[in-house]
């Protein structure tokens, strides 16, 4: 039996079984099975020792590990150097490597929604794992600005040395923008609330949330009650995870309407 699965911590919220376990029915891969575990940082060497011995043979990352993760692989994609975030692992000639689906999972969820990021304003919120991913994601789709606020100041710092373009302002700090995306962990937990001032933001703007369940947080939904295009992070990780299945199984599988229906309803 050939497993796979994704590690973070909280878990529980991750429909990534859901996707892949539908996505394994579908073309008969029988003798596979993906599940998720919840582990800490002190896990992370063993359950790589576990992929070494093909215990484990294909691994999605999610919070907080996207980063604490890359000292234990062998090798990284150029995408998850670019980035320094690892949402997919796999084995490849004995060697452990490291990739990111996030970066092109992004990519198709802004063209999903028609949005068009070319000389657009993008303000991003967090400095995590995720983060740097979207600016990533952004800059090949041709942004023309990205301010960023995080809560800390440590990563905004680190980002602006790699990436001078940014901007950095203070958390609570509101530019002028098209886009905000949320790519904090805030929203994981219903009571979870980012506090900002939206009615200063206006309307007619893209509120996009990497967060994907719940459906509606409430970064969301204070975007749609002032009149905002508002959009959460499910195709951005049903896209991530298409990329991840296709490298496990050279199969790139369809995104079809039950599986939309399936994460709807779940």
């Amino acid at each position: 039996m050939k497993k796979y699965l994704v590690i973070g911590n909280p878990i529980e919220h991750s429909l990534s079984p859901l996707v892949h376990n539908y996505w394994m029915k579908k073309y008969s891969l029988s003798d596979s099975i993906y599940e998720k575990r919840k582990i800490e940082k002190k896990d992370l060497k063993n359950i790589i020792e576990e992929i070494k011995n093909d215990q484990i043979n294909g691994m999605n990352v999610t919070v907080p590990f996207k980063k604490l993760i890359i000292p234990f692989l062998d090798d990284l994609t150029h995408l998850a150097n670019l980035a320094q975030s690892v949402n997919t692992i796999y084995k490849k000639d004995n060697k452990i490597i490291g990739d990111n689906t996030d970066i092109e999972g992004f990519e198709q969820a802004l063209k999903f929604i028609k949005f068009e990021a070319k000389n657009k304003v993008a303000f991003i919120l967090g400095a995590g794992g995720v983060a740097l991913s979207i600016i990533l994601a952004l800059k090949r789709l041709g942004i023309k600005k990205i301010f960023l606020s995080n809560r800390t100041n440590k990563e905004p710092e680190i980002l602006k040395k790699n990436y001078s373009e940014l901007e950095i302002i203070e958390w609570g700090k509101n530019p002028k923008f098209d886009l905000i995306i949320n790519a904090t962990s805030l929203g994981l937990n219903k009571n979870d609330v980012i506090k900002l001032d939206y009615e200063s933001f206006g309307s007619d703007k893209v509120f996009y949330d990497v967060v994907y369940n719940p459906t509606k947080t409430n970064f969301l939904k204070s975007g749609d009650k002032m009149g905002n295009i508002i959009e959460n992070g499910k195709m951005m990780f049903i896209y991530q995870a298409q990329l991840a299945f296709q490298i496990w199984t050279n199969i790139k599988p369809e995104i079809d309407d039950e599986l939309i229906k399936i994460l709807s309803n779940d």
